[in-house]
C-alpha cells in the first residue's frame, strides 16, 4: 500500500528545492490514488505553473476551490493562471473572490493589478498597487509596478519617484533599475537612462528587455553603433526579440540607408509580432523602396482596415504612398500624434507681444543639399527684414553645401537644436521670443514634432515637408493653396487652413543648371529607336522619364506606365536608380507585362545642378499616384521639361496639379488614368503638340507665379501677420484666404 503522506512529504521536499518536473510527477502519483486530496491539488497546480503548463495548472487550482470554496491561495493561484493565459476578467473575478476571503492580501492586490494593467486599465491598476503598499509599504515589486502604471498614464516623473522607493528597499531588484532607465528616457535625461539600465545588466545581464532599452537610449543620444551593438546583443540573447528587430531595422534604414538589412530584420519582426506598431506599414514601405510587391494588395488593404479600426498599423508619412482617402489619413496622423505626444501643452493664452518686427522660427533637419532646402532657400533669402526676423532652428547639421552657404547668408541666426532633448530646444526657442514656429518636417525626414508638443510659440504652422494634416491639437495652421486643399475637403485637417494664391509651394527662382547637357549615350539614353517590324532606324527615341523616389510607385501606376510604352513604338521610360533591388524588380515587372527589359534606363543618382541639365534630355515626365512628384515636379517645370499628372484625391496627389496651374499648363492635368494614358501617348505621337507645350513652359517660367519668389514669399508674408493679428485679438486660429496682388481672395 502507498504512503501518501510519506509521497506527499518527498514531493513537496523536491520543489523546494527546484526539482520541479520530479515533484510534480510525484503529486500526480499522489492525486491518481486521491483525487480530492486538497493540498496535494494545490501544490500540484502551483507546480504545472512553475514548468508553464498553465492550461493544465488551472483544473488543479479550481478543484481545490470547489472542494474548499474559501481557499483564497487557489483563488489568487489561479487568476494568476488565468492572467497569465490572457483570460483578464475570468483572472480579476478570482481575485476579488480571493480578496473578499482576505482583504489584507497586499499579495492579491499586486496580482489584480498585474491584471489590470494588462488590460489597459491603468489608474484601476494604480489603485491595486496603491491598496498593496498600504498594508505592506516596503513591497518593492508592488512600488516598481506602480511606477509602471504610471509611465503607462506618461506621468513619467512620479514614475520615477516610485520606482526610486522600490530601489532604496531592494537595489539588487534588475527589473526597477530597467524601468527607471525608461522614465528618465522619457524625460530626456537620457545619460541618467543608460546609467540605469547598465546597473540593471551589472545585475541581469542575459536578460535582452534591458540590452533593448538599452539601444534605444544610445539611439537618441545618437550614438548608433553602440545602439546596434546593444539590439545585437539582446537578438543574441533572444533571436525572437522583435521589438529589438525593428529598432536595429530602423536604424539600418532611416540612419544608416542599408536596405537589404533593414528589410531582413522588419520582416523578422512582422513574421514574429505582426500586431506591434507600425510593424506591417514600415514592412510594406521597405518593400516599395525595393519595388517588392508580393501581396501588396492584400497588404494595403489590411492597413487600411487596421487605420479604420483604430489600430497602429502604419505612420502617417509612409501611408501618404498608399492612401487617396482624406479621411484614412487624417485617422492615421490623429492616432499617431495621440500615442506620441498625448499630453500636449495647451494653446497660449496670452495676447500682448512686444513690439515690432514678427518672429518667425523655422525648424528643420534637412537645413542642408535636400529638396526642402532647394524649395525654400529663395523665401527666406526674400524676407522683408523691414517687417521680419527669421531664425532657423537646426536639427540636421551642415553639410557645407552650396544652399547650405546660401541659407546661413538669409537667416544670419541658426541655433542648433540637433543635440538638445525636446523641453531644451523648446525652451531655446521660448527664449528667442518667437511668434511663429514653422515644422518644415511634420513626419517627414528628421522631425522634432515633439518639440511643437510643448508649444514654444503661440502660433504654429505645418509646412510643406509632409504633405497632409498632421492630426495634433498643437499645430494651428496648414499652408495649402486650392488645388490641394479644396474647400469641401477642409474637414479633414486638424489644422485651419490658411489658403494662398497661386501655389502653396514655395520655389527658388535662383536655382542653378549645369550649362553642359549630356548625350544620351552618356546617361544610358536611345539615340535613336528602331522600328519593330524592321524598318531600321526611323528617329529619335521617346523618352518618358520619371525621378521619384521608388517608394512613390505601386503596382497600379507601373501598370499605367507599361500600357504608355506599349503604345510608343520604341520608347523607353527612365527612372531613378534608388538601390539594385528596385531595378532588377522593375526589369523583371516589365517584362512580365509585355515590355522588354531594356526599355527601362535607370539614372544614377548625381549633384542637383547636373540632374537639371540631364533632364532635358527627356521628352515628357510621368507623374505618379497617390504621391505625386512634389521637387521633382519642380525640378522638371524647372528644366523646361514638360510633366504629365493626374489629379489625385488628396493632397500628395495633388501637387503636381497645382504647380501646372500655377505655371499655366493645366492642359497637362488629367482627371482619369485612362484620360493620362490616351495623353501620353498622343504627346508622344505629336511632336509639333510637345514643341508646342516646350516653347509655352520656357515663357511661362519668367511670366507665371510658379517660380516668382518674391511674389510667393509677399503671400506667406501676409498669412504670417494675419496670424499674428488673430492671435493678438484674442481670437483662436480660423481658416482664411490670403488675397492675390490682385486683390482677390484665392
Amino acid at each position: 500500500m502507498i504512503d501518501l503522506q510519506s509521497l506527499s512529504d518527498q514531493a513537496i521536499a523536491l520543489h523546494q528545492k527546484g526539482q520541479v518536473p520530479e515533484a510534480e510527477r510525484l503529486y500526480a502519483q499522489i492525486l491518481a490514488a486521491a483525487p480530492d486530496d486538497i493540498g496535494t491539488l494545490y501544490n500540484r497546480g502551483t507546480a504545472l505553473r512553475d514548468l508553464g503548463r498553465l492550461a493544465e495548472a488551472l483544473p488543479c487550482f479550481d478543484r481545490a476551490v470547489a472542494l474548499k470554496p474559501d481557499f483564497s491561495e487557489a483563488l489568487n493561484n489561479s487568476g494568476g493562471v488565468l492572467r497569465h493565459l490572457r483570460r483578464f476578467d475570468e483572472a480579476l473575478a478570482r481575485f476579488d473572490r480571493a480578496l473578499a476571503l482576505q482583504p489584507g492580501n497586499p499579495g492579491i492586490f499586486y496580482n489584480r493589478g498585474l491584471a489590470l494593467w494588462q488590460m489597459g486599465r491603468f489608474a484601476e491598476a494604480l489603485d491595486s498597487y496603491d491598496k498593496a503598499l498600504a498594508i505592506r509599504p516596503d513591497f518593492a515589486e508592488a512600488l516598481n509596478n506602480r511606477g509602471l502604471a504610471l509611465s503607462s498614464q506618461k506621468r513619467h516623473a512620479e514614475a520615477l519617484a516610485s520606482f526610486d522607493r522600490a530601489l532604496a528597499i531592494n537595489s539588487n531588484l534588475a527589473d526597477a533599475w530597467n524601468n527607471r532607465g525608461t522614465a528618465l528616457r522619457d524625460l530626456e535625461r537620457l545619460d541618467e537612462a543608460l546609467a540605469s539600465f547598465d546597473r540593471a545588466l551589472a545585475i541581469s545581464p542575459a536578460i535582452a528587455d534591458i540590452w533593448n532599452n538599452r539601444g534605444g537610449a544610445l539611439r537618441e543620444m545618437k550614438h548608433l553603433p553602440e545602439a546596434v551593438a546593444s539590439y545585437d546583443k539582446a537578438l543574441a540573447l533572444d533571436p525572437d526579440h522583435a521589438e529589438a528587430l525593428y529598432n536595429r531595422g530602423n536604424i539600418e534604414w532611416t540612419d544608416n540607408r542599408r536596405l537589404e538589412p533593414a528589410s531582413r530584420d522588419i520582416e523578422r519582426a512582422a513574421a514574429i509580432d505582426p500586431e506591434s506598431d507600425y510593424v506591417r506599414g514600415d514592412l510594406l514601405h521597405l518593400r516599395m523602396h525595393a519595388g517588392d510587391w508580393r501581396d501588396f494588395a492584400r497588404q494595403v488593404a489590411a492597413i487600411d482596415a487596421g487605420v479604420r479600426a483604430g489600430r497602429r498599423v502604419i505612420e502617417p508619412f509612409p501611408y501618404q504612398a498608399i492612401s487617396q482617402s482624406p479621411a484614412d489619413l487624417q485617422a492615421c496622423a490623429t492616432l499617431y500624434a495621440g500615442h506620441r505626444w498625448p499630453s500636449a501643452a495647451p494653446p497660449w493664452t496670452k495676447r500682448d507681444r512686444r513690439p515690432g518686427k514678427i518672429r518667425v522660427g523655422y525648424v528643420s533637419g534637412e537645413f542642408r543639399e535636400q529638396a526642402t532646402a532647394y524649395l525654400t532657400v529663395g523665401m527666406y533669402e526674400h524676407h522683408d527684414r523691414e517687417q521680419f526676423e527669421i531664425v532657423g532652428f537646426d536639427n540636421g547639421g551642415s553639410d557645407g553645401s552650396a544652399v547650405r552657404k546660401r541659407l546661413d547668408a538669409a537667416f544670419g541666426k541658426f541655433r542648433d537644436i540637433s543635440r538638445l532633448a525636446d523641453r531644451d530646444a523648446a525652451a531655446l526657442i521660448r527664449a528667442e521670443d518667437i511668434d511663429i514656429l514653422v515644422n518644415l518636417n511634420g513626419y517627414f525626414g528628421q522631425g522634432r514634432t515633439g518639440i511643437f508638443a510643448l508649444r514654444p510659440a503661440p502660433i504654429q504652422v505645418n509646412y510643406l515637408g509632409f504633405p497632409g494634416t498632421m492630426g495634433a491639437d498643437f499645430i494651428d495652421y496648414i499652408l495649402a493653396d486650392r488645388a490641394v486643399i479644396p474647400e469641401s475637403e477642409e474637414k479633414f485637417y486638424s489644422e485651419k487652413i490658411v489658403t494662398l494664391p497661386d501655389c502653396y509651394q514655395a520655389n527658388d527662382s535662383r536655382r542653378p543648371i549645369d550649362r553642359i547637357v549630356p548625350g544620351r549615350k552618356a546617361e544610358g539614353l536611345p539615340e535613336l529607336r528602331r522600328s519593330e517590324h524592321g524598318e531600321g532606324r526611323v528617329g529619335n527615341a521617346f523618352v518618358f522619364c520619371n525621378f521619384n523616389q521608388s517608394y512613390k510607385l505601386t503596382p497600379a501606376m507601373f501598370a499605367d506606365w507599361m500600357t504608355i510604352l506599349k503604345g510608343v513604338e520604341g520608347s523607353v521610360l527612365w527612372l531613378l536608380e534608388s538601390n539594385p533591388r528596385f531595378a532588377d524588380n522593375m526589369r523583371r515587372e516589365a517584362a512580365s507585362q509585355g515590355v522588354a527589359a531594356e526599355r527601362l534606363v535607370f539614372a544614377p543618382k548625381t549633384v542637383p545642378e547636373k540632374h537639371l541639365a540631364r533632364l532635358r534630355l527627356a521628352d515628357l515626365f510621368l507623374d505618379s499616384l497617390p504621391y505625386n512628384a512634389h521637387t521633382t515636379a519642380s525640378d522638371a517645370l524647372w528644366a523646361g521639361l514638360p510633366l504629365l499628372t493626374c489629379r489625385g484625391k488628396a493632397f500628395a496627389g495633388r501637387v503636381a496639379a497645382s504647380l501646372l496651374d500655377a505655371v499655366g499648363l493645366p492642359e497637362l492635368i488629367a482627371d482619369s488614368p485612362d484620360a493620362y494614358q490616351a495623353l501620353a501617348i498622343r504627346l508622344a505621337h505629336d511632336p509639333a503638340l510637345l514643341r508646342q507645350l516646350r516653347r509655352k513652359l520656357e515663357q511661362n517660367l519668367t511670366t507665371m507665379p510658379l517660380f516668382d519668389t518674391a511674389r510667393f514669399t509677399r503671400h506667406v508674408e501676409a498669412a504670417y501677420a494675419a496670424m499674428v493679428e488673430r492671435w493678438q485679438r484674442g481670437e483662436a486660429p480660423q481658416s482664411f484666404a490670403v488675397p492675390g496682388f490682385d486683390g482677390q481672395a484665392a
